[in-house]
């Protein structure tokens, strides 16, 4: 099958829903879901993050950074940590483990490293959309953090699949950039359930076209796609 043809079978599995996430997925949407009501507890969380290590593991960790651990107190329990992190944190944290997961559903060698170098460009993006929001386009920072870690969760998604398809990645993925990426990155985003604000600002950067002065949520992440040194692989 050629290039074209294999990216043709992606989007249209995508768009009929039929996706393969990592098998933990389901416990970070969850989270986010409980996360979403208004009588969520740090009790009901705590139970439910615990059913998956490797999110129970980051929680903690994060809540014991130095951005995080201004006390100087180690946190050693899951309440402790969701409390100091704040739901805010939480939701994006959640999201991002499932992004993480998706990148290691490489199957190749030569794929995971694809996969890393996007892990790295996602990275960038998100760190440098936090500083734009903050410092010139006052949008709030958390949620261009959180556009900037989910950008990417079309071309994760593509990695995933592409040992289905030998050669895939192998070749010009000038069919992908664009309509195709905005194709399978929407259905994605909409199956991990982001809001339409992070929605809308992810269409502004497949859109590319920046506004001036760059002042929304979308281009605060497209100034920042733009300005990071770390360019997508897929690019």
């Amino acid at each position: 099958m050629d290039v074209e043809g294999a990216l043709q079978t992606i989007t249209a599995e995508a768009e009929r829903g039929n996706m393969i996430f990592p098998t933990h997925a389901e416990i970070a949407l969850r989270v986010r879901r409980l996360l979403d009501d208004p009588d969520c507890s740090i009790e009901q969380l705590s139970k439910l993050i615990s059913a998956e290590p490797l999110l129970a593991a980051r929680v903690v960790a994060i809540a014991n950074s130095v951005a995080y651990n201004l006390s100087g107190r180690t946190s050693t329990d899951l309440r402790s940590a969701i409390s100091r992190l704040g739901f805010n944190t939480l939701r994006t944290l959640a999201t991002a483990v499932v992004v993480g997961q998706m990148a290691g559903m490489a199957q190749t060698p030569e794929h995971r490293a694809l996969a890393a170098r996007l892990w790295e460009h996602t990275a960038h993006v998100a760190a440098l959309a936090r500083v734009i929001a903050r410092r010139v386009t006052h949008q709030d920072p958390e949620a261009a953090f959180f556009a900037g870690i989910i950008h990417e969760v079309g071309g994760f998604y593509l990695i995933a699949r592409a040992a289905a398809f030998p050669g895939l990645l192998d070749s010009d993925l000038e069919a992908w950039v664009g309509e195709r990426e905005a194709q399978v990155g929407r259905c994605v985003l909409r199956a991990l359930e982001v809001p339409d604000s992070i929605l809308e600002a992810t269409e502004t950067l497949w859109g590319g076209y920046l506004a001036m002065p760059a002042e929304s949520l979308g281009d605060t992440l497209l100034l920042a796609d733009r300005l990071t040194p770390v360019e997508s692989p897929l690019a």
